[in-house]
């Protein structure tokens, strides 16, 4: 008996958990959209109010007038579609490499190539800067995507995926005949669905949320991806909370649509990847 009511309060103080972090992790949600549709006196006023006495639509047709938004959001999706794609690309390429085939010094290299990740970004700026500037990237497409067509943290989460995929089924398509390029097109990747759904999701929100490299790569304002164009509604005066909250509205859209889209190849994904080898 004791056992039960120890497993049952057990089970229900993991529910309480649950419900106490899920709605601290969707509150900011909450409060970003219900101040996107509040007035400058609303937001600044005291006592502060949760939801909006009015709601002000015309908040988001304000932003789409202020700054070219349209074309901020643009270019957001032209860059993080193309650095999303290519990483996948590149890091299930090298990660089936590391996974699966054999050559000279490849644990050497994997160790390598993995302990780029200690390196801060910040470190990496100026000289990548200098690069692009040289090569005449400033202010384009180029200069946005191409330093960051790969990735070690995607080849790693890749590589641990591919291992947990038995070898028997490689081994018996080798003994039909198939290649290696047959293989991994037609045996591995559909096997690894629910990994490159997470690292998908991973990748373009990491690169949505871009501030600093769209910041020093653009002059131009046509060329500013959305976190950089939020900035037009920052004064000397203040911030315009309403106008930004609207942008971050209208800017978060993607990212939920992708999430609903791959959410069950998402968590699959998360549970099935270990740390096998």
């Amino acid at each position: 008996m004791s056992y039960r009511l120890g497993r049952f309060f057990g089970r229900s103080a993991s529910y309480v958990l649950l419900i106490v972090l899920s709605a601290a992790t969707v509150f900011p949600f909450i409060w970003m959209v219900a101040t996107s549709l509040k007035s400058p006196q609303e937001i600044f006023a005291y006592p502060p109010t949760f939801w909006p006495q009015e709601l002000l639509w015309e908040n988001f047709r304000m932003v789409l007038e202020r700054v070219p938004f349209l074309r901020f959001y643009l270019n957001s999706i032209i860059v993080t579609s193309l650095i999303t794609f290519w990483q996948v690309a590149t890091s299930a390429l090298a990660g089936y490499a590391f996974a699966r085939l054999s050559f000279p010094f490849k644990n050497v290299i994997f160790t390598v190539y993995i302990a780029t990740l200690i390196i801060p970004n910040q470190v990496t700026m100026l000289p990548l800067f200098l690069l692009v500037s040289r090569l005449g990237w400033i202010d384009t497409y180029q200069g946005l995507t191409v330093p960051f067509l790969a990735s070690a943290f995607a080849v790693f989460f890749l590589r641990q995926f591919f291992q947990t995929i038995p070898r028997e089924l490689e081994e018996a398509a080798l003994i039909d005949g198939a290649g290696r390029r047959r293989i991994l097109f037609q045996i591995i990747l559909p096997l690894a669905r629910p990994a490159l759904a997470t690292i998908t999701l991973f990748i373009f929100l990491s690169e949505w949320d871009n501030y600093l490299w769209p910041l020093i790569a653009t002059n131009m304002e046509a060329m500013r991806t959305l976190p950089v164009g939020l900035r037009f509604f920052v004064e000397e005066s203040g911030s315009q909370l309403n106008l930004m909250m609207a942008g971050a509205v209208m800017a978060v859209v993607p990212i939920l649509l992708l999430f609903f889209m791959a959410q069950r190849q998402f968590i699959e994904g998360i549970a099935m990847t270990g740390s096998k080898g």
